[in-house]
């Protein structure tokens, strides 16, 4: 089956929001069987709405559109395609009596314009939309294979998960699983150089470079799930016997929750004090699970008043500057003592807007001598380093 996407709306085009959907969309075709070669994007045009999707409806197996499902007078995925496929939209009763029913459980009356969404063409069956008032299409006609899902990727994600991909999955006969190992430490080139060797067509094996660090993940087709899952242990015991101390994380682990895991196993907790990454670190962390657990809180200390009020030394701002290892070190001595923490962790940077090179040290206080360490430029970069550098840490220890 050879799959498009077709990504529709013209906040897209202007950039004013980025295309999710497609690359989530893209990255779960593989694992169904299908392939993928051709995206597209267009605005809330009719006539090149039509243009794209007679294109599309002319060279590929299966259509997936997102974008276009809402009521408003730009929302124009189904005329479209009613006109590509010279088909007639018509309201569906039962459609028209789920919706308002749905307005009705808000305590409001559907306004008239949302009626649109309770439309369907003769070759098209609905889509359930629990999280949106937008039905998905499922469209089925000489040989060609249409679904349309609408563009707020939260509802996008819950039609895919809950309809559309078991859906496929059956056309697909059979059984495709993938497993994503985390790494940090090397680079892309060193390991693919490594594990690409292991591998040939099944399981197969991809590469990709990401912010926290290179992931690893291995595809595997079989005839049935228990197959697919033997070939997915065969292909993780492959890779860990080449890079298993630089492997962190499996599939949807963040690197917040594996830290929180090895301060819980420790038995250890936390706290940090961020300059440049603007509680970026702070925000990962509270948000991961049992949180309370390990992290005792973040310090946010933007200016040289908040670091020694906090208790850093005002002698060694003035002597090294804010952005020094020094003062990285004395912000997560600060954070640690203030916390009452086994573990503080120190971020301080400058960006590029005011040095072109960018600086950012992060620093560590557990009770041994630690010296800081310079890291990448970028928030998010900053916090992942610090919190690579706290992981390292915990697995020095006893």
């Amino acid at each position: 089956m050879k799959a498009e996407i077709v990504s529709i709306g013209t906040e897209i085009m202007v950039g004013n929001v980025t295309d999710t959907n497609a690359s989530f969309l893209a990255s779960q075709l593989p694992l169904l069987g299908i392939e993928l070669l051709w995206v597209s994007q267009v605005g809330d045009d009719q006539p090149r709405m039509i243009e794209v999707l007679r294109r599309a409806w002319g060279r590929s197996d299966l259509i997936l559109i997102t974008g276009g499902l809402g009521p408003t007078a730009d929302d124009l995925t189904r005329e479209a395609i009613a006109e590509m496929l010279g088909e007639k939209m018509v309201v569906s009763a039962d459609l028209e009596r789920d919706l308002r029913a749905r307005f009705g459980g808000m305590g409001m009356s559907m306004p008239p314009s949302n009626l649109k969404q309770a439309t369907l063409v003769p070759s098209a069956r609905a889509i359930p939309n629990p999280q949106g008032t937008a039905p998905g299409w499922w469209v089925e006609t000489n040989g060609r294979l249409l679904i349309a899902m609408p563009g707020p990727p939260r509802e996008m994600l819950d039609m895919w998960q809950r309809s559309v991909r078991p859906a496929l999955q059956k056309r697909s006969g059979e059984v495709i699983m993938a497993r994503t190992l985390k790494t940090f430490g090397l680079s892309e080139a060193a390991v693919g150089e490594m594990a690409f060797p292991l591998f040939g067509q099944n399981p197969a094996l991809g590469v990709y470079a990401k912010p926290d660090g290179i992931q690893l993940t291995v595809m595997v087709k079989a005839s049935t799930e228990s197959e697919a899952l033997d070939g997915l242990d065969e292909g993780e015991r492959r890779i860990r016997g080449v890079l298993n101390d630089y492997i962190w994380g499996v599939d949807n682990d963040t690197l917040e929750s594996a830290i929180g895991r090895l301060l819980i196993e420790k038995g250890q907790t936390l706290a940090v004090m961020e300059d440049f990454s603007g509680g970026w670190l702070t925000a990962g962390l509270t948000e991961t699970p049992d949180s309370e657990r390990f992290f005792r809180g973040g310090l946010i200390a933007t200016t040289d008043e908040a670091k020694t009020a906090l208790g850093v030394n005002p002698a060694t701002i003035a002597r090294f500057g804010a952005v020094s290892a020094e003062v990285a070190r004395e912000m997560a001595a600060a954070a640690r003592t203030l916390l009452r923490t086994d573990t503080g962790l120190g971020i301080t940077g400058i960006d590029v807007k005011a040095n072109p090179a960018g600086i950012v040290y992060v620093g560590l206080s557990d009770g041994e001598a630690r010296p800081a360490v310079n890291r990448p430029r970028g928030r998010q970069r900053a916090a992942i380093a610090g919190l690579f550098e706290l992981r390292r840490a915990l697995l020095s220890r006893r």
